[in-house]
């Protein structure tokens, strides 16, 4: 799905210009809006660099008066660094809509930090870098239009899903938000298994990273439930039984669920630990 271009008028600032800026920067720029219309606020030297090789977009070291131009704020920095990076930003920012890309920190700490009750929260995922980004949302204000301009946004860098209470970005992030790195780590088990069953570590990796590539995408084309894609292919007695019963021999599927609610108790407790924690 192709996302709906922005105004030509729209401008955005980034406070943070690592990796999920720089995707949403590039698919911005992508759907046409202009360089000139970017703003980024990023103190580390080598990231600026980045920025300018890949977008050709001069970043700024520090916030600066003319953020007050910018109708959005995305806020991409670490959410160890957000009070800090907030202070000197929030000045010129209080009539924008806030973009939250950060994990754990919650749409009353950002309004409190940048005086601003507009407020969207997002958790993106790393497939944005290559336009395949799966992102969970939360309007903290309800208004027709910032939910419009932040979908906008987003959706440059893939699909998006939006959830009606902020406590449910804590399950977004236990899925999607760190779920690259569960078939990643998937992944490098399929390629060991590969090379142990004497495959070479290319011809494994190709097999494995196929393989999880299509299985994802008959599973978004396909209506049926996933149990019934899975039972499709496995026949009673054959090899995908199995490695499927060994599999629930070892608990795989219970220590998988039990893993991801542990990434959800560890979300709501980054956003704890930061509302708990006094400003300087």
């Amino acid at each position: 799905m192709t996302p709906p271009a922005l105004p030509p008028s729209t401008r955005i600032a980034f406070i943070g210009g690592g990796n999920m800026a720089s995707a949403i920067i590039g698919g911005l720029m992508r759907q046409g809006l202009p360089a000139a219309n970017i703003q980024v606020v990023e103190p580390f030297e080598a990231a600026r660099a980045a920025l300018k090789a890949q977008h050709d977009i001069d970043a700024a070291p520090a916030a600066a008066p003319a953020l007050a131009d910018a109708g959005l704020i995305v806020w991409a920095v670490k959410p160890q660094s957000f009070r800090e990076a907030a202070a000197p930003v929030a000045p010129h920012v209080g009539n924008a809509l806030q973009l939250s890309v950060m994990a754990g920190i919650r749409a009353a700490d950002i309004a409190a930090a940048t005086g601003s009750a507009r407020i969207v929260r997002c958790m993106p995922n790393t497939p944005a870098l290559v336009g395949r980004g799966m992102t969970g949302l939360f309007d903290a204000a309800g208004a027709a239009a910032d939910r419009q301009l932040a979908e906008t946004v987003i959706r440059t860098t893939g699909d998006v899903l939006w959830v009606e209470r902020e406590e449910l970005l804590d399950a977004v992030t236990a899925l999607s938000g760190s779920g690259p790195a569960y078939v990643f780590y998937f992944l490098e088990a399929m390629q060991q298994a590969g090379t142990e069953l004497g495959l070479t570590a290319s011809q494994a990796r190709r097999l494995a990273v196929g393989t999880f590539a299509g299985g994802t995408q008959l599973a978004a084309d396909s209506p049926e439930p996933l149990a019934t894609l899975r039972e499709r292919v496995t026949s009673k007695g054959g090899t995908t039984y199995a490695a499927l019963t060994a599999m629930e021999q070892a608990g795989v599927k219970a220590a998988f669920v039990k893993a991801m609610h542990a990434a959800c108790v560890r979300a709501a407790e980054l956003g704890d630990e930061f509302g708990r924690t006094p400003p300087h």
